[in-house]
C-alpha cells in the first residue's frame, strides 16, 4: 500500500503534460511544455500577487482619496518591456526545441544499420521508413522506402495491419497518409499527432530507446486516431511493438516468407478454379443452334 502511494505521484507525471519517455521527440514536447508551464506559472503568481496586494492595500476607506498611477511612464515602460522579454524567452526556447523535434536523428550505433542513404530524412538517410496508411477503420503499416501507391516497389512490400514493429535504437521515418477519409496518427508516448488525410503524404519520426527491447518480447506503445473518422472510431486503434535488432530482423524474414507462401498459394487456387471453370463449359456452347432452349423457342407454338 505504502508502496503504491509513493508511486502514485510517478504514474500520473504524464496525467497533466504530454507523454514522454519512448522518444527523443516526445522528451523535447514533454520539456517545452514544463518551461512554458512554469513561466506561465511565475507569471500567473505575479499578476495574481500583485493585484490581491493592492485589493487589501489599497480598499476604498471612508474619506480617503486613492493614489492614482495612470501617466506614470516608468511603471508603463516596465510591464511592456517585462512582457517583451518573456515573449522573446518563450519564443527562442520553442525554436530551439523545434529543431530537434522536427529533424531525427541518425540511428544509434546499437540500432539497426542500414546501408541505404537515399533517404529525405534524416540528413544522412540512415532510417527505417514505414509507410503508414489510415482505413476505415485500422491502419495499415508497409515496410517499404518508396510510399508512392504507383510504385512497383510496392508489390510484395512486407506489411501489417494495427501492430507496427521496428527495431531500437533505429530511427523510424514514417510517411502518414488515408486511403479513404481523414484520420490521424497518435502513439502519444513517441511523439505528436499528425494528420492522415487522402491525396497527401504527412512526415514524422521517432527513435526508442535501446532498453526497450531488453524485455522479452518488445516495449508495446499505444496509439488512438485522434481524428473523428465514422462511427467506429473508437476502435481504430494502434500499437508499435519496439524489439531488439534480431528480433525484428528474424520478424521481418518470417513476414517476406508467409507473405511470398500466401502469393504463391493464392496464384495456384487462381490457376485451379480457372481449370475448373474451363472443364465445366459445355462442348457445344459454341453454337446456340444446337440449344435446345432456343429451338423451343423458334418453334411456332400451335
Amino acid at each position: 500500500m505504502t508502496g503504491a502511494l509513493l508511486l502514485a505521484p510517478v504514474a500520473g507525471a504524464d496525467l497533466l503534460s504530454p507523454e514522454s519517455g519512448g522518444s527523443p521527440n516526445a522528451d523535447d514536447i514533454d520539456t517545452l511544455y514544463w518551461i512554458i508551464f512554469g513561466v506561465a506559472v511565475v507569471v500567473f503568481v505575479g499578476v495574481e500577487g500583485v493585484l490581491l496586494y493592492s485589493v487589501f492595500k489599497f480598499k476604498a476607506r471612508k474619506g480617503a482619496v486613492p493614489a492614482q498611477i495612470r501617466g506614470n511612464t516608468r511603471l508603463e515602460i516596465g510591464w511592456t518591456v517585462g512582457a517583451a522579454v518573456i515573449l522573446v524567452i518563450l519564443a527562442t526556447v520553442t525554436f530551439i526545441k523545434l529543431d530537434a523535434i522536427r529533424n531525427p536523428p541518425n540511428s544509434s550505433a546499437s540500432g539497426l544499420q542500414l546501408a541505404d542513404t537515399s533517404r529525405r530524412l534524416p540528413p544522412s538517410g540512415k532510417s527505417l521508413n514505414i509507410c503508414v496508411n489510415g482505413q476505415q477503420y485500422i491502419w495499415r503499416f508497409t515496410y517499404q522506402e518508396n510510399c508512392d501507391p504507383k510504385s512497383a516497389k510496392n508489390l510484395g512490400a512486407p506489411f501489417s495491419y494495427e501492430e507496427m514493429v521496428v527495431p531500437v535504437g533505429t530511427t523510424v521515418t514514417l510517411d502518414i497518409n488515408a486511403q479513404d477519409v481523414a484520420h490521424s496518427w497518435w502513439i502519444p508516448k513517441l511523439g505528436g499527432k499528425f494528420d492522415a488525410i487522402p491525396g497527401y503524404t504527412n512526415h514524422t519520426w521517432f527513435q526508442v530507446p535501446t532498453k526497450f527491447g531488453d524485455k522479452p518480447g518488445g516495449t508495446v506503445f499505444f496509439g488512438q486516431c485522434a481524428e473523428l473518422c465514422g462511427r467506429n472510431h473508437a476502435n481504430m486503434t494502434a500499437r508499435v511493438r519496439a524489439v531488439s535488432v534480431p528480433e525484428y530482423q528474424k520478424w521481418l524474414a518470417l513476414r517476406k516468407a508467409n507473405i511470398k507462401a500466401a502469393e504463391v498459394q493464392g496464384a495456384a487456387q487462381r490457376k485451379k478454379l480457372n481449370d475448373s471453370n474451363a472443364n465445366s463449359q459445355p462442348a457445344d456452347s459454341a453454337d446456340p443452334g444446337q440449344n435446345p432452349a432456343q429451338e423451343d423457342l423458334s418453334t411456332p407454338q400451335p
